[in-house]
């Protein structure tokens, strides 16, 4: 793959999920991994989400160097670094007031579909990414089953954290994302041969 292409991708994949999350951030919803986390700790500190999104992925750095390989751990480091400082931007730069369910429906879309041009092009944007990404190629396990139990578990702790309509309209974004990474993510010929045989 030519190495100009990958990164003009990867940067891509970065704008999108950074304009998703923006949306969302915009309309008090949130979205499933560590940037949910982030989005959640966002409200009792008075760091920004870049800059929370970034400091909540340093451990999992270690996973990825040891089990995933150095160009898929440097590709994600620059992925985040891109993503935080899209973030910052777009906090200083981009207003945006929507309709919540239609910033649901749009901050899951935009996320979702970042996140598959980041996997097809070996990198994630950490944290539960990382898990996903590991589980998949080690195990055969489909990236959207990791999602979906990282969307499990952000709910539950939303709950304790905003209000019943605000994770009503987070869910909605939880299954667009879901549904995104489930539909496009392709795993790995060898991982897919997994999948086959378990079947």
């Amino acid at each position: 793959m030519n190495v100009t292409h990958r990164w003009l991708s990867i940067i891509e994949g970065c704008l999108l999920v950074a304009l998703g999350i923006h949306i969302l951030n915009s309309a008090g919803l949130l979205i499933s991994g560590t940037a949910g986390i982030g989005m959640i700790l966002r409200q009792f500190t008075d760091f920004s989400f870049g800059q929370l999104f970034f400091l909540l992925n340093i451990p999992f750095y270690i996973l990825a160097w040891r089990t995933l390989g150095r160009d898929f751990t440097i590709s994600t480091f620059v992925s985040i670094s891109l993503l935080s400082a899209f973030s910052e931007l777009m906090r200083h730069y981009v207003s945006i007031d929507m309709n919540p369910i239609l910033s649901g429906t749009l901050g899951g879309l935009l996320v979702g579909f970042g996140l598959i041009i980041l996997f097809r092009h070996n990198a994630s944007l950490g944290g539960l990414n990382i898990l996903s990404v590991y589980l998949e190629r080690r195990y055969g396990i489909h990236a959207s089953k990791t999602t979906f139990a990282a969307d499990i578990l952000v709910f539950t702790v939303a709950i304790f954290t905003l209000n019943a309509e605000s994770i009503g309209y987070s869910l909605v974004a939880f299954v667009f994302l879901s549904s995104v990474v489930g539909r496009y993510h392709r795993p790995p010929k060898w991982a897919q041969a997994k999948e086959i045989k378990a079947a």
